[in-house]
């Protein structure tokens, strides 16, 4: 596991970018590069793939290197770069991603389509970007692309669930306003972003919209916990919270530990943010490139068919699972 950590020294290395979740199986698995390594040359660590988790923050600054960069940054494959990001000039906090980047005209709007701070709403980009796609293959008239990250599903301030039209994601979007499909939060005293999940894979029991990121950032700090995912079960108008836990070796899943997770999200979130239901799995669903796979779990649950694709999956037989509960 000291691959990495050996290759910057050996080659000098100054900007190491890899992904959230490989930072927490080095934290998980005490990969402690500080007493092993050098890391002399090492001024910036980036990481991508899923939101980085405040101890995340805590295990870098503490366990890697204290004087380096730990930049969080997010974007996408389709606009071949970052809307938020990381800046030599401003100082890191614990869990933010620190700036919109260069180009990005960025705000978090709320259901009714105005500027938030300190409250959850959807990422935006305000103004064309220089790596803007300007339209898909196959869509003569421009229809899937509008469709993608222009089209607004709303009927006054009332919002519709995520859906797929052509097998292309119809995400919660402002009319003429890029939307990407991130839930966040820019905190107004240090501007800073949080990216709270995906937007199809936000959870609203009871009216309450929260990111799936809020239940990791407090389930994963438990040590019996290796993984987890947390999804709607929806059927009709009810919502349901399910919450599936992946144990660490050694390991035991039982009542007491769903007790203390429930007082644990009650306490640091509120009572609406408890599950309903707490469940112990053997594998999460991730993508080749190491992102947890939400929406294939909650279509599964919900009694959808599978939009996601299964080539695309690392490990595709973790889904067997979930089609056999509840």
């Amino acid at each position: 596991m000291n691959v990495q950590w050996d290759l910057i020294d050996t080659l000098d290395i100054t900007i190491f970018g890899t992904g959230a979740k490989w930072l927490s199986v080095m934290e998980e698995n005490k990969v402690h590069p500080v007493e092993t390594h050098s890391l002399k040359s090492l001024k910036t660590i980036l990481s991508t793939g899923s939101p980085l988790k405040p101890q995340s923050y805590d295990y870098v600054y503490g366990k890697v290197k204290a004087d380096v960069l730990l930049g969080s940054i997010s974007g996408g494959t389709d606009i071949v770069g970052c809307f938020v990001g990381h800046s030599v000039d401003l100082p890191v906090y614990r869990g933010e991603i620190q700036c919109a980047l260069l180009g990005m005209v960025v705000e978090c709007w709320n259901d009714e389509g105005r500027p938030v701070m300190g409250e959850r709403g959807e990422l935006v980009c305000l103004k064309p970007h220089p790596s803007m796609p300007t339209g898909f293959w196959n869509d003569p008239n421009g229809t899937k692309y509008r469709n993608a990250y222009f089209a607004s599903p709303f009927k006054g301030t009332k919002k519709r669930r995520p859906e797929f039209v052509d097998s292309y994601l119809i995400i919660d979007c402002f009319a003429g306003v890029w939307c990407h499909g991130d839930y966040c939060l820019i905190n107004p005293e240090t501007q800073g972003i949080v990216i709270l999940g995906r937007s199809d894979g936000t959870l609203n029991p009871n009216g309450v919209r929260f990111g799936s990121a809020e239940i990791y950032n407090i389930v994963e700090s438990f040590a019996e916990i290796e993984d987890s995912v947390c999804v709607s079960k929806v059927k009709g108008d009810e919502e349901r919270v399910v919450l599936f836990v992946k144990m660490a070796n050694n390991t035991h899943f039982g009542a007491e530990l769903t007790k203390r997770l429930k007082e644990a999200i009650r306490t640091r979130l509120s009572s609406r943010h408890v599950p309903a239901s707490i469940l112990e799995t053997k594998d999460i669903p991730y993508t080749i490139n190491g992102k947890k796979v939400e929406v294939a779990v909650r279509d599964i649950l919900s009694g959808k068919p599978v939009k996601y694709k299964y080539s695309g999956l690392r490990n595709p037989e973790s889904l067997d699972f979930y089609m056999n509960v509840l």
